[in-house]
């Protein structure tokens, strides 16, 4: 974002609007923190605010300051379709794509509203008049803190603000271990425990929340684990039947994949989760290093995200689909047994 757009954006802020704050689709901790820290912003500057969601987030964000007032397209079609005509502004938070947004992209093309997009990923779209795109930062939640300095409103940050922003920055960054936890993440991460956010809470609300089923549903991710140590990788499967039998709910697999990244000398490593109820099969990508597992993901999985961490999806079935990514593999031999850790 220039320096004129800044200024036109923040002039725009100056007069009451009807505003709609978008994540995407399956929110997570940086989604649903930047979209209600940046909603206690502009509330204070007296706009009108929707938060509006594709679908339902996991309980352990629920607790999160004004997660109770998303607006959830599956659940109240109309009333979303009602509140995008509506809209002046629309802000896409944590997304650089409309089509990350599920149902909502329907209704958010045909808006006459002018879009802000603030994110973090790789290859940006340019639907949005206000661009503020930055891949190297740690979160999104990082960057509503920079967008506030740019609108000059830092001395607004509330507790609730901060608490929102630094959930954000503690997921995404993966408890600030990532690469991209920087000094600057740490100071920003540290302005907002100056200004109410509570480190001990957030994390004891964000990680000590697992129940029996969540922890058996581990087990069985943990017993799937395949290792290939001739390419430095490793994959967990979960079927459908496994994930019913332990009654799955929607956020009970957040970090799964993360058990086999920690494998000594395992450079990447992916979950392949069967998802009947959509035809399709749900992929997380994570690795160390150097190791693009974005370019991956895009070129195999029909998904993106960073270099380190990316999603995507199978139109195969469970057993076809890890038959793909054993194919695959020797393309990238090379490069993951180069891959310096």
């Amino acid at each position: 974002m220039n320096e004129n757009q800044v200024k036109e954006l923040k002039s725009i802020l100056t007069q009451p609007k009807k505003i709609t704050v978008v994540p995407h689709k399956s929110p997570d901790g940086d989604a649903v923190g930047s979209t209600t820290a940046l909603k206690g912003y502009l509330d204070q500057l007296g706009h009108e605010v929707s938060l509006v969601t594709p679908n339902d987030f996991p309980k352990f964000l629920k607790w999160l300051p004004d997660a109770d007032l998303f607006i959830n397209v599956e659940q109240q079609p109309e009333k979303v379709e009602e509140i995008i005509n509506a809209a002046d502004l629309i802000f896409c938070l944590d997304h650089n794509d409309l089509s990350r947004t599920g149902e909502l992209e329907k209704y958010l093309v045909k808006s006459k509203a002018d879009f802000v997009m603030i994110d973090h990923h790789q290859q940006p779209g340019d639907f949005a008049k206000y661009t503020y795109s930055d891949t190297s930062m740690s979160s999104t939640c990082q960057m509503v803190f920079h967008f506030l300095e740019m609108m000059q409103a830092i001395d607004v940050i509330t507790p609730a603000m901060a608490t929102s922003m630094y959930t954000g920055i503690l997921t995404d960054t993966g408890s600030f271990k990532f690469s991209s936890t920087t000094s600057t993440t740490l100071r920003v991460a540290a302005a907002l425990v100056d200004n109410g956010a509570n480190p001990e809470m957030i994390n004891r609300r964000i990680y000590d929340t697992n129940t029996p089923n969540r922890l058996k549903l581990l087990g069985t991710a943990l017993n799937n684990l395949v290792v290939l140590p001739e390419y430095r990788a490793a994959y967990i499967t979960l079927s459908q039947k496994e994930q019913d039998d332990h009654d799955f709910k929607k956020g009970d697999t957040e970090g799964f994949v993360n058990y086999a990244l920690s494998i000594d000398d395992i450079v990447f490593a992916q979950i392949f989760l069967e998802n009947k109820q959509e035809g399709i099969i749900k992929t997380s990508l994570r690795s160390k290093g150097t190791f693009n597992v974005n370019k991956m993901a895009r070129e195999h999985w029909q998904g993106g995200g960073h270099n380190n961490a990316a999603g995507g999806k199978s139109d195969e079935s469970l057993e076809d689909t890890v038959t793909k990514l054993i194919s695959i593999l020797p393309a990238y031999e090379k490069e993951l047994l180069a891959t310096d850790i």
